[in-house]
């Protein structure tokens, strides 16, 4: 035990926290990093076997750390993202603490055991640390969200989060329910189909997206095109809840392939409406598969257009419009209000409901009513206090690895200007141009 001092304490070793950490590293800062579990944790131990990254290996780079792989368009799988970003840490030699908690970090404290120390950082083996800057790298999937009506399914059914999924083995024999359809829970839904599952996939709301459109990945269009409009949106279908949504559903298995609910229903899972109610063995849904199917080929629609009218306004020379299969509503039916678990043969319920924040570590005053921080563009509400890995101007988009490096960058850079400031040096001024 015992008070140590770091200028920026990073609270988080996935992509965002370490590429903040290296991006400081290439500036000449050091910057510790404070990991729950290991580098890399999400990645390596809380997906599932089959996952791999739905956005090109080109995409998973890192500041000063471009990916020097000889399968560029190619999708990596999950582990090797976290192999990856271990090896990046250990090359811009990032002092890390693994399998530590922050159990709270203080913000304002007047009687700083160190200069400069704007923040005094709690450790779950003890230690402090006092820090100048904090950088809260904690994004906005960190605590598993299993709604309520879960309470009411009888305790013979197996229940767990997508965090815990691994493998169709891994599950009791029997159907599978996957409650919610975005990006895990329509990818496990085929990976369990795949597997010769049984498989219903209760539907909520979504979007959908194909992987590839007039030449370039869909993925590569929405970055080119941010300034042209929010393309890609938080909203998710979930209105103003505090669960952060995905992007479009798209998958890495076999080159990156698309992923919709018409797609599923063709190989045979079963679509059933969105979970309202739990008693026993009966769950109660809304009469709304259709409804959810056509709304999500609805965006696929709009976005898609908003595309075309891009390309047109920048006299952009692209390949013609490639043939994307309009809404069929025949390959989609409405299943109905209940659905029996027992008659169904149904033994496991996976819960796709995604992510809940968690920021209660952080001081009270850097957060808003519902405990999200109060921030823009990764800037706190306190003096020196950094937001990596959150959505921005309500675009998911820089959640994604390849938009990891600026906003690093971007953090790094104000951390640098104020380190600049605070000792007063004209010619270290100009080096924040280089």
């Amino acid at each position: 035990m015992g008070t140590q001092f770091a200028e920026t304490v990073v609270v988080g070793g996935g992509q965002q926290g370490c590429s903040v950490a290296g991006a400081l590293a290439r500036l000449g800062y050091q910057a510790l990093v404070v990991e729950r579990g290991e580098i890399g944790q999400a990645w390596a131990n809380e997906r599932w076997d089959s996952l791999r990254v739905n956005t090109p290996n080109r995409t998973v780079s890192f500041p000063d750390w471009a990916y020097d792989g000889d399968d560029p368009e190619g999708y990596m799988p999950a582990r090797e993202v976290a192999e990856r970003l271990r090896g990046y840490v250990a090359a811009m030699g990032v002092a890390v603490r693994e399998h530590t908690s922050v159990q709270l970090v203080e913000s304002p404290i007047g009687d700083a055991a160190h200069e400069g120390a704007r923040f005094r950082v709690h450790l779950d083996d003890g230690d402090v640390v006092e820090a100048r800057n904090v950088v809260a790298a904690l994004g906005g999937y960190s605590s598993p969200r299993i709604p309520e009506v879960a309470a009411g399914v009888d305790s013979s059914v197996t229940q767990l989060h997508t965090r815990y999924y691994r493998n169709p083995e891994s599950l009791p024999s029997g159907a599978v329910l996957i409650v919610g359809a975005g990006n895990s829970g329509q990818q496990i839904a085929d990976d369990l189909r795949d597997a010769g599952r049984e498989v219903f996939l209760a539907v909520g709301g979504h979007k959908t997206a194909p992987r590839r459109y007039r030449g370039a990945q869909i993925l590569d269009w929405l970055q080119l095109l941010l300034p042209e409009g929010n393309l890609e949106t938080a909203s998710g279908g979930r209105g103003d809840s505090p669960v952060l949504p995905g992007v479009s559903v798209l998958s890495g298995k076999d080159g990156g392939q698309d992923l919709s609910l018409p797609i599923l229903a063709a190989k045979g899972v079963t679509l059933v409406g969105s979970v309202r109610g739990a008693s026993g063995g009966l769950l109660w849904l809304a009469d709304n598969v259709r409804a959810v199917a056509r709304e999500a080929a609805r965006k696929q629609s709009e976005l898609l257009k908003a595309i075309d009218a891009a390309i047109e306004q920048h006299g952009l020379v692209v390949p013609a419009a490639d043939p994307v299969p309009e809404y069929d509503p025949s390959l989609i039916e409405d299943y109905g209000t209940t659905l029996d678990l027992v008659a169904n043969g149904i033994t496991t319920i996976i819960w796709a409901t995604g992510f809940v924040p968690d920021y209660g570590i952080l001081p009270a005053t850097a957060l808003d009513e519902a405990g999200m921080p109060v921030q823009r563009r990764g800037l706190g509400a306190l003096p020196g206090l950094y937001y990596a890995g959150l959505p921005e101007a309500g675009s998911v988009m820089p959640l994604l690895i390849a938009a990891t490096r600026n906003q690093a960058e971007r953090v790094a850079r104000h951390i640098q200007m104020d380190n600049t400031l605070r000792h007063r040096s004209p010619l270290a001024i100009g080096g924040l141009w280089t």
